[in-house]
């Protein structure tokens, strides 16, 4: 990821747009049921950017947040889920312990998603045998213990 881009997205209907520059920091999946309940799917596909990197360009009064993590004061918000109030499409999760923003890959225009690594993988409800590390919770550098489990 040695070039730096620029990528626009949207929320569903499109009442939101952003964009990215440059890189996302990783490309990931996660089996966590939080993140699983938040797509609606069996994994979730993200992209982590530095927080300058996302600019809301259009519709920011039609973003909304949830707290991810109701009943956490202020200082232990693990993450924000930001979203459109007109089509209730997802825009990203700030991850305010991380420094970093979460966008789901795929709302994002011309990006080419290249997963590195699987994370919360204990909590799979989809097993997928890609040769890609499959971490307990996170990798050390993110702040977990860095286990890894079989596929």
């Amino acid at each position: 990821m040695s070039e730096a881009n620029d990528y626009q997205g949207s929320c569903f209907c499109g009442a939101v747009q952003f964009s990215l520059s440059g890189e996302p920091e990783a490309m990931a999946y996660c089996h966590c049921d939080s993140c699983r309940h938040w797509s609606a799917g069996p994994v979730s596909a993200f992209t982590l950017w530095q927080p300058d990197a996302v600019r809301i360009t259009q519709g920011a009064e039609h973003v909304s947040v949830f707290d991810g993590n109701p009943g956490s004061d202020e200082e232990n918000v693990v993450s924000e889920r930001r979203w459109c109030k007109v089509c209730g499409g997802h825009i990203y999760t700030d991850h305010p312990t991380m420094g970093l923003i979460d966008v789901p890959a795929v709302v994002i225009q011309g990006l080419h998603f290249g997963p590195g690594f699987h994370v919360h993988y204990q909590e799979t409800v989809h097993h997928i045998q890609d040769g890609l590390p499959k971490f307990r919770d996170l990798p050390k550098e993110a702040g977990g213990s860095g286990l890894e489990l079989a596929e």
